[in-house]
This record gives C-alpha cells, structure tokens and sequence, in this order.
C-alpha cells in the first residue's frame, strides 16, 4: 500500500468546499486510531500503518494539522517499510508547505529523497517548498527532476505554470535621487 500525495492534491485540498461527510468520515477514523494507540500496550507493527493511512487521509481531507501529527506518530511507532516512509516523508514535505512552513517541508521531502530518488511525488513537493520561498532557480531544478520521472502529471504542469508566472513577474526599479 503506497501512500503519497501529489502536490496538486496539497493545493486542490486548500480550495475545496464543504467536506462535511468527508470530515466526519476522517474524524471518526482519527478518533478510532487515537484510540487503539491509548489502549494498545505493544507495539504492532499494522498500527503504524493505521497511523500513516488515516494521516493521509487527514490530509487529503484538508486537516494538515492531525494529517501531520498522526504521520509522525506513526514514523515513530513500530516498524515501517521503506516504501511508506518515503511516502509519509513526501506526505509531510507537502502538508508543511500547505502550512507556509517550507523550511521543514524542504527537510522532509530531502529525507525522503535519501531514501528514493525516484519518488517524483517529493521532487514535486520539494519543488514547491521552494517555490514558496522564492528560490525559483532550485525549484526549477527539483520540478526537472520530478519531471524527468513522470512527466504527464498536471500536477507538475501547474508548478511549472507557478514558475513562469514568478518570472514575468514586473519589477519595479527606484530611482535614489539623492
């Protein structure tokens, strides 16, 4: 079971209207999950994977705040594949962007790319981060990786699109008549 989100899930997530049956859905597995976590003594290795899947799922549901505690607390229980903490790393990269917090995402998305290079969803994401801290240059160059892997994702034409609006931005030039 991979789990990851893209980054135009994180932004078409920010959009969205009402998810009253969709909020209620994901509050109902939180509260499920927090509650096995109380009462469950031992570490079990699906549990961790329960944390992962419904922090996802917390994101995706626009949540970013529980998506995010519930990612790292299923990181920190119990064993995890390599394959989802390279997604839940991507996933958080992503849900600290959302939070206009780059500074971690960039650290999560490079944790995750330690792992696997080839995880286009974290170049994206990554490449966003950096887009939101104006370093175009360097999210040009992630967005190219990410790109170079899976090139037909709209998800990437929209950075892309961020991108070259950020260029044609006008500037303004002061004149100091001193």
């Amino acid at each position: 079971m991979r789990i990851g989100l893209s980054t135009l899930t994180v932004i078409a997530a920010l959009g969205c209207a009402s998810l009253s049956s969709a909020q209620q859905r994901i509050e109902e597995r939180i509260r499920n999950v927090e509650t096995l976590q109380r009462t469950t003594s031992r570490n079990v290795f699906g549990i961790s994977n329960e944390l992962l899947a419904v922090g996802a799922e917390a994101m995706l549901a626009g949540r970013w705040r529980d998506g995010v505690r519930l990612t790292l607390k299923g990181l920190e229980e119990g064993r995890v594949s390599r394959e989802l903490r390279v997604s839940a790393l991507s996933n958080l990269c992503g849900a600290y962007a959302v939070l206009n917090q780059p500074v971690l995402a960039i650290d999560y998305c490079t944790r995750s790319l330690e792992i696997d290079e080839s995880n286009w969803h974290a170049w994206s994401n990554r490449s966003y981060a950096y887009w939101l801290q104006e370093q175009y240059d360097r999210a040009g160059e992630d967005l190219q990786r990410a790109m170079d892997l899976n090139e037909g994702a709209r998800e990437l034409a929209q950075i892309r699109g961020m991108l070259n609006e950020a260029a044609l931005q006008p500037r303004i030039q002061m004149e100091d008549r001193q």
